[in-house]
């Protein structure tokens, strides 16, 4: 690692030199200057981590060494000095962008203490900045992989909002990337770099979810032996997700519909409310217009969320994607596992093709993951694709042989499948997700969507299909 850079600027040849000296034992590369002129000149042609200008120069001043580094060289720190009974020039400076001040006269291990702090502090703001531009880069639309015209549309209109602050509902079905959507809205948007908070609302228990979502104060209830901060003020000048905002209760959604309009929450516990800047974005993979019918979601919080809704198509509605996701994620895992020199067999990817992945873009990437770790030599062949790959339950094998000139309803085919499979299992839902690759929760949500009742599933129950 480089020695730290630090310029010194003072117009006494004592205590310049002195400085210099006390740094340069202490393991620090330095230069200095006598004017404020000088300095400028230093900072144009070779980088400084840190400066060290006295505020009183003759000449232009300390101040405006300090307007030059917040102008051209930001990423520098500054520390001004200054004469005891003018700390309050050192004051306004650090108003003005200075890390911290010293009063003359100087002492060695106050200016080395000090020098450590400041270039600490200058070491975290150029990680953060660096590990922003990483989240910047691995969230942005441009790594959603895939170019058919669906997919251009949705990111097309996600693209075109994100620069706002409307509140944003992502739908789509499970394993479609909407949480990797609603990253790349929030890294494109004015809020980049405030915190981005995710809660799920299907995978925290019903009676932790208000305290996780608002907070609560100390002795609020049996338990509450802290005060702690929610997730909504966490996201606090930045973004917070609300993934599978269908699970959440309808007591907490009046909540939330606070929040987006009043902008405030009340934590557990608290007497008065807190006003928050947070941008709402939501996401599910349920029908949540038929949950306002069935009284299940709030009708107002629903219009809320539904200002800009944005749906994410299902894999098999995009399957010209298939050979990009294929060919991105077995790059991905070859670097993950080390396994540079592994190939893929030329029918390989048209296998996947073949499938209907009900999982999405999840379960396709799980399935290349799963090919690349098992394989024994170094192709993957179809012989090393999962079983739901070779078994012959592919999209091909459902449709009738020769296409019929009409053409049919692909919803009616899938509606039918979904039938067939649950008489076959008795109305049994787990085992026919099981059937199909779905989750349970997946597969519910496709029979409200085609109007599978339960009633009708009950009576497959009861006469065995």
């Amino acid at each position: 690692m480089a020695e730290p850079r630090i310029l010194i600027v003072e117009d006494e040849d004592t205590v310049r030199h002195v400085m210099e000296t006390v740094l340069r034992k202490a393991g620090y590369h330095t230069s200095a200057a006598p004017t404020a002129e000088r300095a400028m000149e230093i900072l144009q042609r070779e980088p400084v981590d840190l400066v060290i200008t006295d505020l009183h120069l003759p000449g232009a001043s300390g101040i405006d060494v300090l307007k030059s580094v917040r102008s051209d060289n930001a990423g520098t720190t500054v520390i001004v000095m200054t004469a005891f009974g003018t700390i309050q020039s050192a004051v306004e400076a650090m108003k003005a962008g200075a890390y911290d001040y010293l009063t003359k006269p100087i002492h060695p291990y106050e200016l080395k203490a000090l020098v450590n702090r400041a270039l600490e502090h200058h070491r975290l703001i150029e990680q953060v900045d660096s590990l922003r531009a990483c989240l910047q880069e691995k969230y942005g639309f441009e790594n959603i992989i895939g170019s058919s015209a669906k997919l251009m549309y949705t990111l097309d209109i996600a693209a075109r909002v994100a620069s706002s602050d409307v509140t944003i509902l992502i739908q789509g079905e499970t394993g479609t990337g909407k949480e990797l959507l609603a990253k790349a809205i929030h890294f494109r948007g004015p809020r980049r770099e405030g915190p981005f908070i995710t809660v799920n609302c299907g995978a925290i228990p019903r009676e932790l979810l208000e305290s996780e979502l608002f907070g609560h104060m100390k002795g609020s209830f049996t338990g509450a032996v802290a005060h702690k901060k929610g997730k909504a003020e966490m996201a606090d000048g930045g973004t917070m997700l609300l993934d599978e905002i269908g699970e959440m209760p309808l007591e907490l959604q009046v909540r939330v519909l606070r929040l987006i309009q009043e902008r405030e929450i009340e934590k557990i516990g608290a007497a008065s409310p807190i006003k928050l800047d947070v941008r709402i974005i939501a996401a599910t993979h349920r029908n949540l217009a038929a949950m306002v019918k069935a009284g299940s979601f709030r009708e107002d919080l629903y219009y809320r969320l539904v200002v800009v809704p944005i749906e994410l198509p299902p894999l098999r509605e995009r399957a010209e994607d298939i050979p990009e996701l294929v060919q991105h994620f077995f790059a991905k895992c070859k670097a993950k596992y080390r396994h540079s020199e592994l190939t893929l067999a030329p029918d390989v990817i048209g296998q996947f093709c073949s499938y209907s992945w009900p999982g999405n873009v999840r379960q396709l990437e799980n399935a290349v993951e799963r090919a690349v770790l098992l394989t024994k030599g170094a192709e993957i062949t179809l012989q090393d694709l999962p079983d739901f790959l070779q078994d012959g339950r592919r999209t091909g094998d459902v449709l009738p042989a020769s296409l019929p000139d009409a053409g049919f309803s692909l919803d009616a085919v899938e509606k039918d499948l979904i039938v067939r499979t649950l008489k076959k299992f008795a109305g049994n839902q787990t085992r026919a997700a099981r059937f199909l690759h779905l989750t349970r929760r997946t597969l519910a949500y496709r029979a409200e969507k085609y109007g599978i009742t339960t009633d009708l599933i009950q009576s497959m129950k009861e006469h065995g299909g």
